[in-house]
């Protein structure tokens, strides 16, 4: 949890971000949150009524600041989407929680922030065609479930093959990659897939999950990326959104490198990279 707050005081501390650019979220309305997520699951989460089952499988430990954090994280998605839609980019040091499913939430994440978002900004008409671009090593499978039958929401996931979670619901486009895949290979295959997709989709709007865990010196990742590999990752992906044109929404998503400081500079590596390419 120290990655969020350690995040903030470095993107500031080194003028990647400005305190002034910084809106905080109230917590997501509970309609906004029941456009996604069942009202069981919901209350159980807002008033402490998992069972011992469902906690185990969330991975989380339940408390008020969990919950209230989590709502919060999710309104942060939807702040953030609505400004890229004005603005052209904008991000969620926060946010990109896809293993949630509508009645459940597993893999440390609580709420579908993304697809609680792109749920709210289509019932609204801000945006009818979305992207989902997750970078994750875990396959994002809640987004995949969601939107398995939505032909305006293309869900392209870039992950282990052999990683969690071991039940994969498909993906409108899914590539995993096998254990050990290095820098070269993953931004060959990443690039192929954005051209690709772009080919034959035109969004209104792109959600970038840039999780850092296929980092080689990830805990959990199994991949071999390195750190530069990471950096040009980020910067493919968001240069080829805004050459598109198209509004970007960066998330975090996961990542466990060995040291808070390690993760902390390595997030950053996307919201430097948006900075430079997208001013």
């Amino acid at each position: 949890m120290k990655k969020f707050t350690g995040l903030h005081r470095y993107l500031t501390e080194q003028e990647i971000i400005y305190s002034s650019d910084i809106i905080e979220p109230s917590m997501v309305d509970m309609a906004n949150l029941l456009t996604v997520h069942t009202s069981r699951y919901s209350k159980g989460i807002m008033e402490g009524i998992l069972d011992r089952k469902e906690e185990r499988r969330l991975g989380l430990p339940w408390s008020k600041r969990l919950a209230i954090r989590s709502r919060l994280a999710v309104q942060g998605t939807i702040n953030a989407a609505l400004m890229a839609l004005q603005d052209g980019i904008a991000g969620n040091i926060a946010g990109g929680t896809h293993h949630a499913m509508p009645d459940y939430g597993e893999g440390f994440c609580v709420f579908n922030d993304v697809a609680v978002a792109i749920k709210v900004l289509r019932q609204s008409m801000w945006a009818r065609k979305m992207l989902v671009i997750d970078c994750d090593v875990h396959q994002g499978n809640g987004t995949a479930q969601i939107f398995k039958n939505n032909a305006d929401v293309f869900t392209f996931s870039l992950h282990g093959a052999k990683n969690y979670p071991f039940k994969k619901p498909p993906s409108t486009l899914d590539i995993g990659l096998p254990d050990k895949t290095g820098d070269s290979e993953y931004l060959k295959t990443l690039g192929e897939a954005l051209e690709n997709i772009f080919s034959h989709f035109t969004p209104d709007l792109v959600f970038y999950l840039g999780g850092i865990d296929p980092l080689e010196t990830d805990h959990f990742g199994r991949l071999s990326l390195s750190l530069r590999g990471l950096e040009q990752r980020d910067r493919m992906v968001i240069r080829k959104v805004t050459d598109e044109n198209t509004p970007l929404v960066l998330l975090l998503s996961g990542g466990y490198a060995p040291t808070l400081k390690e993760t902390v500079q390595a997030h950053a590596l996307m919201f430097k990279a948006a900075r430079e390419l997208a001013y």
